[in-house]
């Protein structure tokens, strides 16, 4: 890691749009890094990933630790601008949390709750920044509202009615696809396009998911396949 540069970008291409009726933000940089490549870099020659999966679901590819000081700096540098986008007041960094992913697994070897939309969490303080170290064509994130309940993002006060609801439709055994736009239970509201050395920045509980081409190679090699690095960033009230 010596001499690798992972500092941010000076001027900054900044956006933020509010997507589906919910209106939930959603914050995109371009062009974060000086020197994205020695991110990838790092990600080739100097971690092993390991299987993200499990027997119900989970990350349906391979995670590897990411630097860092690459989240120290990025976190540090998209804070304030999370805090104004978001509108957070009154708080206070808690925790970052952050790992290379790779997809890789084929469409046929999804689990059910792999094929649908998901939240990580039911935490408002909860972000999930999102680094593409890919090319576009490898797919970019779309974010849906389930047509059932009507909910883009699950609350703890929303969580009972959606697991009851979503766990009856899975019982009908989703296609053995990766969700890429509407369907029977969800509606597509906005997809962030790939893009090599973007962030875009969402509140983790909002339903989303990988919009994987059903013709893209699901390659292990961080070089080759659908890179990305995930932070999941938490705040806490003052």
């Amino acid at each position: 890691m010596a001499g690798m540069n992972f500092e941010m970008r000076t001027r900054l291409q900044v956006s933020l749009d509010h997507i589906g009726s919910e209106r939930e933000p959603l914050l995109t940089i371009d062009d974060a890094l000086k020197q994205p490549e020695e991110l990838v870099d790092y990600a080739a020659k100097q971690v092993r990933f390991e299987p993200a999966w499990g027997p119900s679901g989970g990350y349906p590819g391979i995670r590897a630790p990411a630097p860092l000081n690459y989240v120290e700096r990025l976190v540090r540098g998209l804070s304030p601008m999370i805090e104004r986008a978001f509108g957070l007041e009154q708080v206070k960094l808690r925790k970052a949390e952050c790992n290379f992913s790779l997809v890789t697994l084929s469409p046929e070897q999804l689990r059910p709750l792999q094929r649908v939309p998901h939240f990580d969490t039911v935490d408002p303080l909860q972000f999930a920044i999102l680094h593409y170290l890919c090319p576009p064509e490898m797919g970019g994130t779309a974010f849906f509202r389930h047509r059932a309940t009507g909910f883009e993002t699950i609350t703890a006060e929303r969580l009972p009615a959606f697991e009851a609801i979503r766990d009856g439709e899975l019982r009908q055994t989703p296609p053995s696809d990766y969700i890429t736009g509407d369907t029977a239970h969800y509606e597509r509201t906005a997809i962030a396009e790939a893009r090599f050395n973007r962030v875009v920045v969402y509140r983790s509980r909002t339903l989303h998911s990988g919009c994987i081409p059903a013709d893209m190679g699901l390659s292990p090699e961080p070089r080759d396949g659908r890179l990305t690095a995930n932070i999941f960033l938490s705040y806490r009230q003052l």
